[in-house]
């Protein structure tokens, strides 16, 4: 069993971009390489900004490349609760910027020539109680009549035709959420940003930041100091001491991740006929999909812990357990590939994105809360039209960051093991 993300162990080879003598200067540094950084990097080269990216690890190796592959529309916090916060014509506009981050994908892939399967798969939502699915019911009359949005709605038995399980009381199909092998797409991004003209420069982590009187920062790193017109935070999960004010505004929580050996084209097919994304309603729940060469790839919380060799085959073990409880018939099935990851989420569970407060010219986006895979592509060129003097681009412009609403709070979320374990009481009642 393999204790690396399946979609950086079947992407082509990377190439080293270690090593390399750092720039004394550049337009535009962006700090992180993962799918913001290199959408930002990417867009804002192509405007003729010179933009140098620094990583601490390799491109993707944080959560771009440990995620569930999917590329799915729907705003974090549900229509309904947009509308509270927000009002109907704010919240139709939010939610169009999600459905639009699929579109911005899809339109990358084919400039880029990104091969990555990028296809439009569907997306199911599936209900693990009855009153899930009577609120799916309510749902999708929402979107069709406030948002523009039809969807399918599937009974317990219809849902037979697209999911080869009894464990579910009904589903809502959105058909134009896309499915994609995220190693391939981030290795294609990485290099669509290096022929716009960006140099990247892994295994040298940004270590601090220094705003100068005269306008722009030095941007410290562990081989030497860049002087930046303009600096991009994009490290979400991943942001450490380096940005502690970015840091403190994410609650950072474990994701984890199995894949099966390859099942075959016919079994493959009895498990999700139609090769559906599928994501079940728990609070703590389940994401599943069939990889490129028909393997069942399952995730979900499985422990509130972080992710390190040990925790990450517990965590297998508990997900291997949930998933022959949904599918019975892979009980003897082995399991080639567990890994683990940090997924951002905010205190309000949005994302947020713009130009910091009191310091002019640092931007960021981050906190996606489990949509990043076309959020963070999306918001790559956003910010990119930000630094280019087009506040309007932003899409989550005035959200802010909310207050931290734990005292002293400095980015390591201790109570995570007290709220998981009330949420798993609470997906336990009927």
């Amino acid at each position: 069993m393999k204790q690396i993300p399946y979609w950086l162990d079947t992407a082509p080879a990377l190439p080293d971009r270690s090593g390399k003598a750092l720039p004394d200067e550049a337009d535009v540094v962006v700090i992180g390489g993962g799918l913001t950084g290199l959408s930002t990097a990417y867009h804002a080269a192509r405007k003729g900004a010179r933009v140098v990216l620094v990583e601490k690890d390799k491109v993707g190796s944080g959560a771009s490349g440990r995620n569930g592959s999917m590329c799915t529309q729907g705003i974090t916090i549900g229509t309904g609760e947009a509308r509270k916060r927000f009002g109907q014509e704010r919240a139709r506009e939010l939610y169009g910027a999600f459905r639009e981050a699929v579109d911005v994908v899809e339109e990358l892939t084919h400039t880029e020539k990104i091969d990555c399967d990028f296809h439009r798969a569907g997306r199911l939502g599936v209900a693990y109680k009855p009153q899930h699915f009577e609120s799916m019911k309510a749902t999708q009359r929402d979107l069709a009549d406030n948002f523009g949005h039809e969807t399918q709605l599937l009974s317990r038995s219809e849902l037979k035709s697209e999911l080869g399980s009894d464990y579910y009381h009904g589903a809502l199909l959105d058909p134009l959420s896309a499915a994609l092998h995220v190693g391939k797409y981030v290795h294609g991004l990485a290099e669509a940003a290096e022929r716009a003209g960006a140099e990247i420069h892994e295994r040298n982590a940004a270590t601090g930041l220094t705003r100068l009187p005269g306008g722009g920062f030095d941007v410290e790193t562990l081989h030497g100091t860049i002087r930046a017109k303009q600096v991009m935070a994009a490290t979400d999960a991943y942001t450490d001491k380096a940005l502690p004010w970015f840091r403190k505004r994410l609650i950072n929580v474990g994701s984890f991740i199995i894949v099966t050996e390859p099942l075959g084209e016919a079994r493959a097919r009895e498990l999700i006929p139609n090769g559906r994304l599928v994501v079940d309603s728990k609070n703590i729940g389940h994401y599943l999909r069939l990889t490129p060469d028909n393997r069942l790839a399952f995730g979900g919380r499985a422990r509130f812990a972080p992710s390190n060799p040990a925790s990450d085959v517990k965590s297998g073990d508990i997900l291997k357990r949930e998933m022959t409880e949904i599918f019975p018939q892979l009980a003897g099935v082995r399991v080639d590939y567990v890994w683990g990851g940090m997924v951002g989420f905010s205190w309000d569970r949005l994302p947020h994105a713009g130009e910091a407060e009191g310091a002019k010219g640092l931007y960021y986006s981050m906190g996606y809360c489990g949509h990043g895979v076309q959020m963070a592509t999306y918001m790559g060129r956003a910010v990119a039209e930000m630094m280019d003097g087009k506040p309007e681009a932003n899409p989550l412009r005035g959200l802010g960051f909310p207050k931290v609403p734990v005292p002293f709070y400095n980015g390591t979320p201790w109570f995570l093991p007290f709220g998981g374990a009330y949420y798993k009481a609470k997906d336990k009642l009927h």
